[in-house]
């Protein structure tokens, strides 16, 4: 059955890493609203405990569920590698979940040398090492954090002294290893794709998980029968536990259009909207200008 009323997608981060995978969906279902929602409060998750990520994610996912989302894509690769399983035994809509593209890589690969760039919790998690058993074998696998990117990338730094010094480093096994193909592991990193592939030997090939989520979201939907239907265009609009007046700065410089943000606090022991909403130029914009 087809869907008229507005029960949009959702799309988690702990940051603004995940509008990249927001905008491999909308190229995917141009007609579909969207919900993004961003725990800006508490990024970078990478630095975070197991326990305390599955609970910040908790939150977030029963705020979504309010907002009447019918899928929630976590865009957030730390997120996903240690709560995904958790958050699909507690809820009951579908949820989609983000992996390292290791499998692609593998078979992209002409000299069996992949590299992966991800945070520490998503090296050190169980997902990694599944795909490593399933896809590994005959690979030399490099993996390297780098710790600081993601601060970066929230903080609107995404070109220049500060990013590559950063990446020269974080890269530098990658090239003594001699990869040809690079997974990014966190949604935050293709938003500094042109300095990575920079700072790379041409031949390097670098993918993520961006296109195989909005492929995953697709299918998910039209196997419920859960497509939006009618003319009403798509509607966009997010969510922050930060300040919703810069994270809309953020999220207009890294997409080039605008949103509605609106903030999200916590109030005894629960998260809820807060009156606070951004003032645009235009308020009304929810699309490409």
């Amino acid at each position: 059955m087809l869907s008229t009323e507005y029960r949009p997608i959702g799309v988690f981060d702990s940051g603004v890493g995940g509008l990249s995978i927001l905008q491999e969906i909308r190229r995917e279902l141009p007609d579909e609203d969207i919900l993004y929602f961003a725990d800006s409060a508490h990024c970078p998750y990478g630095v975070r405990s197991e326990q305390e990520i599955r609970d910040l994610t908790t939150h977030a996912v029963t705020f979504m569920t309010e907002k009447r989302c019918k899928l929630i894509a976590i865009a957030c690769n730390t997120a996903s590698a240690t709560s995904l399983a958790y958050l699909r035994n507690t809820f009951s809509l579908p949820i989609v979940g983000l992996e390292p593209a290791l499998k692609p890589a593998t078979q992209l690969t002409r000299n069996k040398r992949v590299g992966v760039l991800a945070t520490e919790v998503t090296l050190k998690a169980e997902p990694l090492r599944r795909l490593r058993e399933q896809y590994g074998a005959g690979i030399v696998l490099v993996t390297a954090p780098c710790p600081g990117l993601v601060e970066l990338v929230e903080a609107g730094i995404t070109a220049g002294y500060a990013v590559d010094e950063l990446l020269a480093e974080c890269l530098a096994p990658m090239n003594e290893a001699k990869i040809d193909t690079l997974v990014l592991g966190c949604t935050h990193y293709p938003f500094v794709g042109q300095a990575i592939a920079r700072l790379l030997p041409a031949n390097v090939r670098i993918v993520d998980s961006g296109e195989a989520v909005a492929r995953q979201v697709h299918h998910v939907l039209e196997r419920a029968g859960d497509r939006k239907t009618g003319s009403l265009p798509a509607q966009l609009q997010a969510f922050t536990t930060g300040e919703p007046t810069a994270f809309a700065k953020q999220l207009s410089r890294l997409l080039g259009y605008r949103m509605p943000v609106r903030g999200v606090i916590c109030h005894e022991g629960t998260w809820a909207e807060s009156p606070r909403e951004l003032a645009t130029d235009d308020p009304s914009v929810t699309s490409e200008t």
